[in-house]
């Protein structure tokens, strides 16, 4: 009797099982109906397709460069520099720029109201860097010399430019454009110098210069900032300067600041610092300003030295330039006067270089979906 019972209850607890598995079985069947309408493609929605036109409004083209880039030209406009050298697209080791310029005077005058005197002058002038990189060392080797002459009729030729610099630099490059910074310029000039206003007709003995009398050398170290083409700073807190006399005749207590008769070397030790500056006045005009400064640690260094130099270049067309530069020094250890030179020309210029290429970039093309 028990054993009929419990088969009887197996029976109806199985009727009442399958019975809710099929209801369950409904629902989730249900669930999976609506999913699947909501989410499948209709394919009846094809046979009569409708296109909508997306306008777009094209922006400025956006160029992405890996770093700041020189466009394609020979260099000929601005001095090489660190921050151009670290911008060349293909990496190489030697470097090279180079301006040449050549002024010519003459006037000739016959019976001529207003007077004047026959003359004949010209001033030449070369400007040379030769400069080496080699992942972050860097060298640059620089070279200036000029000379110019003026003869009148009636009188003595006279020397309006005499120039001798050279320059040698080494640096590291620290980054940021920082570079820890070395090296030396020598400074001097070609022939004996006069003042032809105390002397119109000078003698040998009237010179008050002459080759390495004086010459100057600045050796030191520290450290430069080139963030651009345009400008570039150079400190060198420890920097030695050296004034040499060789003429004999020119060795004389006070003169180019000896300390005593017959002194041919005049050693000091300080602080040296030099500012380059480039302004870009128009499109072929261009203001190149060099300012320097020196301190001597040994002796009254609250007596600053201070040199400057500003070179107005007026571009005409590839040969045909007009310069004009101004000096201004003052060393009172020399002459406690402010020293001053300008000089204008227009004439013939040259220069030659290392041709640049732009780097790679990206290109895109920015839209606005209206």
């Amino acid at each position: 009797m028990k054993r009929n019972l419990v088969l009887i209850f197996c029976l109806f607890f199985l009727s009442v099982f399958s019975q809710e598995k099929k209801d369950l079985r409904k629902v989730l069947d249900s669930i999976n109906e609506a999913r699947w309408k909501a989410t499948f493609l209709d394919l009846d929605s094809l046979a009569n397709p409708k296109f909508t036109e997306i306008e777009t409004d094209f922006k400025d083209t956006i160029l992405l460069r890996d770093k700041i880039v020189i466009p394609i030209a020979v260099i000929e406009e601005v001095p090489i520099t660190p921050f151009l050298l670290n911008n060349y697209k293909e990496p190489q080791k030697w470097y090279f720029f180079g301006q040449n310029n050549l002024v010519i005077n003459q006037a000739s005058f016959s019976n001529w109201n207003s007077g004047g005197n026959d003359n004949i002058g010209a001033i030449g002038k070369i400007n040379y860097n030769l400069s080496y990189r080699n992942k972050k060392h860097y060298l640059e080797n620089i070279l200036q010399l000029g000379y110019g002459w003026l003869a009148n009729k009636g009188q003595s030729n006279r020397k309006t430019e005499d120039i001798i610099n050279l320059m040698t630099n080494y640096g590291y490059d620290l980054g940021k454009n920082y570079y820890l910074s070395t090296g030396f310029q020598f400074i001097s000039q070609f022939a004996a110098g006069y003042n032809y206003n105390v002397t119109p007709d000078p003698e040998n003995d009237d010179r008050i210069s002459r080759f390495l009398a004086p010459a100057y050398l600045n050796a030191g170290i520290g450290f430069s900032y080139n963030p651009n083409e345009n400008f570039q700073l150079i400190i060198r807190p420890a920097n030695g300067k050296f004034t040499f006399v060789t003429d004999p005749y020119l060795q004389k207590k006070g003169k180019y600041g000896l300390e005593h008769d017959g002194q041919s070397i005049r050693t000091e030790l300080g602080a040296m610092m030099n500012v380059i500056y480039r302004i870009k006045v128009y499109k072929d005009i261009t203001l190149d300003n060099q300012l320097n400064f020196f301190s001597n640690y040994l002796y009254h260094p609250e007596r600053v030295d201070i040199a400057y130099n500003g070179t107005l270049n007026i571009k005409f067309n590839k040969f045909i330039s007009t310069v004009v530069s101004l000096d201004f020094m003052y060393d009172h250890d020399q002459i406690q006067k402010l020293q001053r030179k300008q000089t204008l020309g227009i004439g013939f210029s040259y220069n030659l270089g290392t041709k640049t290429e732009e780097k790679s970039k990206k290109i895109i093309k920015p839209f606005i979906v209206k």
